[in-house]
C-alpha cells in the first residue's frame, strides 16, 4: 500500500481512483464496510482504492483540546487498511488553513485535481469543508460536474455493545474507558491496542518476581479503566500472553498512572527502549490495595493464571 503525506506526496502521473474520506480511528467494524465497498468498486472499475484521512484529528484544530482518545495510531490504521486491500493512504495534514476550505474547493483540490475520483464511497452522515457545511448531498451535486459518482454505504453494524446502538468510533472509545474489553473487540472487530516504547519504571515488579513492560504511550492514547486485564505483549514480532495491569499502583501509593505487562513464563526479556503493542483481551479485576506482600503475591499469582486460561481459551477458538 502506497502512503502519502499531503496533497504533494500524490505522483503526478496518478489517474482515477476510487476515494473514501474520513477518520476511520480504529479501522472498526463500521469503517470496514465503507472500505471494503471502495476496495470491491476499485476493483470493479479496474483502479486503485485510495482513503484520506487528517493529522491532527480536526477537532484539535478547530476546537483546541478537544481531541479524543485514539483508538489506533496512524501506522496501526495503515496496517489494518493494508490488510483490507486499500491501494494508497493519503494523510492530509489538518491545519487551520485547511479547515478554512469550503466544500467546493476541498473536492477540487483533493478529489478532481489530485485523486482524479471516479468514485467516492462514504457513510450517510459524512460531512466535510468549513464548518463542515459539505455533505453526501453535495458531494453527489458536484459529481456530476466532475465526472465521479457517489456511493453512500447505509449498512449499520450493530451489536450487543452498548445496548446495541450503532458502531462507532466514539463508543468504542466508551467502552474502553470502562474497561468493558468484550463490548470494544466486538465493535473493532479485535481485541483493542495500545502501543509505546518500553522505560525504566520502578522495577517493583522485578523485584516481586514478575518483571513488567513499562509502556509509555503515545499521547491521546485510549487506554481502558484502571484494572488487570489478560492479553498479549508483542515485541519484535514475537506475541506472548500477559497479563496487564493500568492504573497508579495503589500498593505502593504511586501517582503516576501506568500500563505495565507481564509476558507469562518468560525469563530475562530485555524490552527497554522498543516499541511494543499491548492488545486487551479481557478484564480480570480492578485495582486493589492488599494488607501484606503475601497477599499481593497471591493475588497477582491468580490472576496470571486467569490470563493464561483466558488467552489460551481465545486462540484455541481462532
Amino acid at each position: 500500500m502506497q502512503r502519502w503525506r499531503g496533497l504533494e506526496d500524490i505522483p503526478q502521473d496518478w489517474g482515477r481512483s476510487v476515494v473514501t474520506i474520513g477518520s476511520y480511528d480504529g479501522v472498526h467494524r463500521g469503517h470496514q464496510l465503507i472500505i471494503g465497498r471502495a476496495v470491491a468498486t476499485a476493483r470493479e472499475l479496474g483502479v486503485p482504492s485510495v482513503v484520506v484521512t487528517f493529522d491532527p484529528h480536526p477537532s484539535e484544530v478547530v476546537r483546541p483540546g478537544s481531541h479524543p482518545p485514539i483508538l489506533a495510531p496512524y501506522d496501526r490504521r495503515a496496517e489494518l487498511m493494508a490488510g483490507l486491500g486499500v491501494d494508497a493512504l493519503l494523510i492530509l495534514p489538518f491545519t487551520a488553513e485547511f479547515s478554512q476550505l469550503s466544500p467546493a474547493d476541498f473536492i477540487v483540490k483533493v478529489l478532481v485535481d489530485k485523486l482524479h475520483a471516479r468514485a467516492v464511497i462514504e457513510g450517510p452522515n459524512f460531512r466535510f469543508g468549513h464548518r463542515a457545511a459539505g455533505n453526501v448531498d453535495f458531494l453527489r451535486e458536484l459529481g456530476s460536474t466532475y465526472d465521479y459518482v457517489v456511493d453512500v454505504v447505509d449498512l449499520v453494524e450493530r451489536g450487543e455493545a452498548g445496548g446495541g446502538v450503532p458502531f462507532s468510533s466514539t463508543l468504542a472509545r466508551r467502552l474502553v474507558a470502562e474497561g468493558d474489553m468484550d463490548g470494544a473487540a466486538e465493535i473493532l472487530g479485535r481485541p483493542h491496542r495500545v502501543e509505546g516504547v518500553v522505560v525504566r519504571g520502578a522495577q517493583r515488579g522485578r523485584e516481586l518476581g514478575y518483571p513488567t513492560a513499562n509502556v509509555e504511550t503515545r499521547p491521546h492514547t485510549a487506554i481502558p479503566a484502571d484494572g488487570v486485564y489478560a492479553g498479549w505483549l508483542t515485541a519484535d514480532g514475537e506475541r506472548m500472553p500477559a497479563a496487564i495491569s493500568v492504573g497508579t499502583n495503589v500498593q505502593f501509593d504511586a501517582t503516576e498512572r501506568t500500563v505495565e505487562a507481564y509476558a507469562i513464563d518468560r525469563v530475562g526479556l530485555d524490552l527497554y527502549g522498543m516499541h511494543v503493542a499491548v492488545d486487551f483481551l479481557a478484564y480480570v479485576r480492578g485495582m486493589a490495595k492488599f494488607e501484606s506482600l503475601d497477599g499481593l503475591l497471591e493475588a497477582i499469582a491468580d490472576d496470571v493464571k486467569r490470563a493464561r486460561v483466558l488467552t489460551d481459551a481465545y486462540d484455541l477458538k481462532r
